[in-house]
């Protein structure tokens, strides 16, 4: 292949995956404060706003990357601030608002190390990968089961749901070009956009189910 064309093949990608992506957290954010509540499920906004703090400020990515993942990080704190102002009320109702607050603090606290000893241990400093990947695969999962489980549509939006799935669709497709014959990479790449689907289809019966237009519902 030409390499001036797989340059910009693989600039396409990586420029739609971060514009994709910021478009997800500003519907979740925007939602989130319409409907008052958070727009990402609690185990994953641990694991989102670690990740890319760790890949800001510690195992810091190439640029432009870094700069990047500082504007997600800025945009997880305004999620997890929707977290803590409405998000006990989805927890035990006898919980306390201390046992809440440390549930969250310990909740990121293990993520911080859980990804950083992955990386470590995969010497994967370079992307982050393996926790980037995984981590978009349990996301991906969390959000069908916070649909179901809330059986509401309460925070979410098709347009979350599809720059999500756009988003992590062109990073797959990044990453893939650069080694096809990574199995387990191919397995969370496939297995992250079933459930991206799923998620999707789902959102969009339940808006249809509710006489709501889900294209018209920002």
């Amino acid at each position: 292949m030409n390499l001036d064309k797989d340059k910009l093949i693989r600039n396409t990608l990586m420029y739609s995956t971060g514009i994709f992506w910021t478009l997800a957290y500003i519907f979740i954010i925007a939602r989130g404060f319409q409907d008052s509540t958070y727009g990402m499920p609690f185990v994953s906004l641990c694991l989102n706003i670690t990740w890319e703090f760790i890949f800001s400020f510690y195992i810091i990515h190439e640029k432009p990357q870094r700069y990047v993942d500082r504007f997600w990080v800025a945009l997880d704190v305004i999620i997890l601030f929707q977290l803590i102002v409405f998000g006990k009320s989805y927890f035990l109702p006898t919980l306390s608002y201390t046992a809440f607050y440390l549930i969250i603090l310990v909740a990121i606290v293990l993520s911080f190390l859980l990804i950083v000893l992955i990386t470590k241990q995969t010497n994967d400093t370079k992307h982050g990968k393996y926790t980037a990947f995984g981590s978009n695969l349990l996301m991906s999962i969390l959000f069908v089961n916070m649909l179901l489980q809330r059986n509401s549509i309460a925070g979410q939006s098709i347009y979350i749901a599809l720059f999500k799935m756009l988003g992590t669709t062109a990073a797959s497709i990044y990453f893939y070009r650069n080694n096809p014959k990574n199995k387990l990479l191919n397995f969370l790449y496939i297995t992250t956009f079933l459930f991206d689907l799923a998620y999707f289809i789902l959102l969009c019966q339940m808006c249809l189910q509710q006489g709501i237009n889900p294209w018209l519902r920002f």
